[in-house]
């Protein structure tokens, strides 16, 4: 058993260690309305957001976009998530992720991390996996 002073010495360190406290915020009703507008702003809320006008393009689904969705409903079927979880786990891939992959690649990297995080896949499967993919791909092009 250690000492106390052992004790003392090793909190001593670890204080030193930790990082400074964060600023405590106001509460919303003493910040500025953009201030609290910038704080409970979500990613994917983008509704009254300036935008330039896109074009619509009615397009069939690709292979890998319908094999996405299905793997997806089947995650939800076999417990592994729902659907409010997937969409949750989409917004928290954060903006750079989350605008610049496609609709459909959004979901699957989220399903990816969805497999890992609750060990039901290792790295090492997915990383074979994903090679196994490429090899097929290459060798049909």
């Amino acid at each position: 058993m250690p000492s106390p002073s052992d004790l003392d010495a090793l909190q001593r360190r670890v204080l030193g260690l930790s990082p400074e406290p964060a600023a405590r915020l106001d509460s919303p009703y003493w910040i500025s309305n953009e201030a609290y507008g910038a704080l409970r702003h979500v990613l994917h809320d983008v509704g009254g957001q300036p935008d330039a006008p896109v074009p619509y393009v009615d397009k069939e689904e690709e292979d890998w976009e319908l094999r996405t969705y299905v793997l997806c409903e089947v995650l939800a079927w076999r417990g592994v998530w729902n659907a409010e979880v997937r969409r949750r786990r989409e917004n928290d891939l954060g903006a750079t992720l989350y605008l610049g992959l496609p609709y459909y690649a959004r979901w699957l990297s989220v399903a990816a991390k969805t497999l890992l995080d609750k060990g039901l896949i290792s790295v090492d499967e997915l990383a074979a996996k994903i090679d196994a993919v490429r090899a097929r791909k290459e060798a049909g092009s």
